[in-house]
């Protein structure tokens, strides 16, 4: 039997790892999270409430249950826990429980889009442009240099979070200025050039530099993407398998820019430009997407994968298996209902029109 601690307990993006896990027997599911109306619709076999992670409770919190239970494996699934938690990796490991993280260095620049933005341009990768906005100037030049045809720039925080936080396309300066001005966020936005709708991710699981296992997966619309002023909420909606060398090249040089040996889960994401070229515009890292539990019903485990890597155990795959899924499989999602596993052709089978 193994004993894996999960973080982020009854969250989407840690139920689908929870979910992959329990599909082998011998896997005992520890789940722990900050948000206790969360913790509690957990699949997990047994659930903890834990303080954010960036608090002074968190660190005794966590090395309590640690201490407690004794899992073999602990692993994060957002950026807020999962860059805290590297801080204190050596405190983790020294109670007998391993992790399965990249370095904090590159934790850092994943988390942190502008530093992983400026290494990803310094490694000749395709990325649209991106301005630091630290002043109003900085904001000025933005639009002057950065927007498209119809003056528009995509604005974002840079800082640690997902789900497009602070995310805002614009061509109304004052707006922009307003937006910022709310969230506070002089020092902490980023704008960019804007990228075409049409986004791709590349999943992928690495062991000491080498890459184990990668698969491509298409987005084709966001959950309530049309509740939100960027159409972006971090929540894929439908999934779609595919393969395309040119986005495995691409996002393996995106990965090569951050980590010259990685280690551990690289999820680039990449939106298209205007010239069909799949750009990155963040990696994230150390943790697995929201739709991860897509790839375990179509075949592939990659928690499982994690896990036995992380334990040194089998893991019944050739290392260095890319998009090992057939193309045009969907995985459709919804609110309160149990997601789907579809080919894309049969859509429209089983709807009358």
């Amino acid at each position: 039997m193994k004993k894996i601690l999960v973080a982020g307990a009854g969250g989407a993006p840690t139920e689908g790892v929870i979910h992959s896990l329990l599909k082998n027997p011998n896997n005992y599911v520890i789940g722990m999270g900050s948000e206790p109306t969360d913790v509690i619709l957990s699949k997990a076999h047994k659930k903890y409430y834990v303080p954010y992670a960036n608090t002074t409770e968190y660190k005794d919190k966590l090395l309590g249950i640690l201490n407690k239970e004794k899992p073999d494996l602990v692993h994060f699934q957002n950026d807020l826990e999962i860059y805290h938690a590297s801080l204190i990796r050596k405190d983790i490991e020294a109670t007998g429980t391993k992790t399965f993280m990249p370095v904090h260095s590159v934790i850092d620049a994943c988390v942190h889009k502008y530093k992983s933005y400026q290494a990803f341009k310094k490694a000749g990768v395709v990325v649209p442009e991106n301005i630091a906005i630290n002043t109003e100037d900085d904001l000025k030049k933005a639009f002057k240099e950065l927007g498209n045809e119809q003056g528009k720039v995509w604005l974002r925080d840079s800082g640690i979070g997902g789900g497009g936080k602070g995310a805002l396309p614009t061509s109304d300066y004052k707006f922009a200025k307003a937006w910022i001005d709310h969230y506070k966020g002089w020092g902490a936005f980023i704008a960019a050039e804007m990228l075409t709708p049409k986004t791709v991710t590349w999943l992928s699981i690495w062991h000491e530099g080498e890459l184990v296992v990668a698969q491509t997966r298409a987005r084709e619309g966001w959950t309530h993407g049309n509740r939100t002023i960027s159409g972006v909420t971090g929540v894929t909606k439908v999934g779609v398998t595919v393969s395309d060398d040119e986005v495995t090249r691409i996002a393996i040089k995106a990965v090569k820019a951050v980590d010259p040996k990685p280690n551990g889960i690289f999820g680039v994401d990449m939106a298209y430009d205007k010239n069909g070229v799949p750009n990155p515009t963040e990696i994230n890292i150390s943790r697995f997407f929201t739709t991860v539990r897509f790839f375990t019903e179509a075949g592939i485990n990659f928690p499982e994968i994690f896990k036995n890597l992380a334990l040194g155990d089998q893991i019944n795959i050739e290392k260095g298996l890319i998009n090992p899924l057939q193309d045009g499989l969907m995985w459709v999602r919804g609110m309160d209902t149990e997601p789907k596993l579809i080919v894309k052709e049969s859509i429209e089978q089983g709807i009358k029109f």
